[in-house]
């Protein structure tokens, strides 16, 4: 005897809908940020003693300002899905759960939003 509902059954869903994606999702994000976190610690170490005009050219670099926002982009996005992840285990009720993924959800896409923007304000100079 199954706990699904006859249409549920039918669609071959779980009860969330969508947790497949939203665990595979968060997996794609961290494996990404491994390489990328990496290129981070080692340019910072490589650029960690230069003044403005270095790091500004290094940043000018297509390829350390692509990484550099890709970095940021991933950083993020797997922030706000493993936060949601955090709310929707931990949060009651209903109203307070919703409330806390909208905030938290909408801040991390203003703070990605104002770090690439910087990124490519530096690049760009």
């Amino acid at each position: 005897m199954s706990i699904r509902t006859p249409l549920a059954h039918v669609r071959g869903l779980g009860t969330a809908k969508d947790g497949t994606h939203h665990w595979w999702l968060q997996r794609v994000t961290s494996v990404a940020l491994v390489p990328l976190m990496l290129w981070f610690v080692i340019s910072l170490l490589g650029v960690s003693r230069a003044d403005y005009e270095v790091v500004q050219h290094w940043l000018g670099n297509p390829i350390n300002a692509g990484l550099m926002v890709a970095l940021l982009a991933a950083m993020f996005y797997h922030a706000s899905l493993g936060m949601q992840v955090i709310y929707e285990d931990y949060v009651r009720p209903e109203g307070a759960k919703l409330v806390a993924v909208l905030v938290t959800q909408l801040v991390l896409f203003l703070l990605g939003a104002i770090s690439i923007v910087a990124v490519l304000k530096i690049a760009l100079a």
